[in-house]
């Protein structure tokens, strides 16, 4: 290495404290709780035999609000989609029973009735 790329330990230093302020500039400090709404909240209940009382907690309408958004149906969230997966079925409906491209009744041929009739002969 060259002289010059060559760092002694107060030009480290120095750089290090110069990284040390613009990220303490750059720094925030959240003080606000949010529920992350991508996750399922598991609420778990107090032991069965626990003769602690259980504290009332009073309702908050902001974090409810935020909860039933959460879990909502994403075309119901939101009015258009937001990947490209979710544009397919998008704009669905659900499927009917008289559409024949994907309802395979039962029903009787030739074949179908030879073999069954075979197969009470057996039993």
């Amino acid at each position: 290495m060259a002289d010059k790329d060559k760092l002694n330990l107060v030009h480290r230093d120095a750089i290090h404290a110069e990284r040390v302020r613009k990220e303490q500039r750059h720094q925030k400090l959240h003080t606000e709780f949010s529920i992350n709404p991508h996750r399922k909240l598991h609420v778990l209940p107090d032991k069965p035999m626990c003769r602690r009382t259980t504290e009332v907690i009073p309702e908050d309408e902001d974090f409810i609000k935020a909860f039933r958004k959460a879990h909502e149906v994403p075309t119901k969230k939101y009015s258009m989609p937001l990947t490209e997966s979710q544009e397919i079925g998008w704009m669905s409906t659900p499927l009917s029973r008289q559409d024949t491209r994907f309802n395979f009744f039962r029903f009787m041929t030739d074949v179908t009735k030879h073999h069954e009739f075979g197969q009470r002969t057996q039993n």
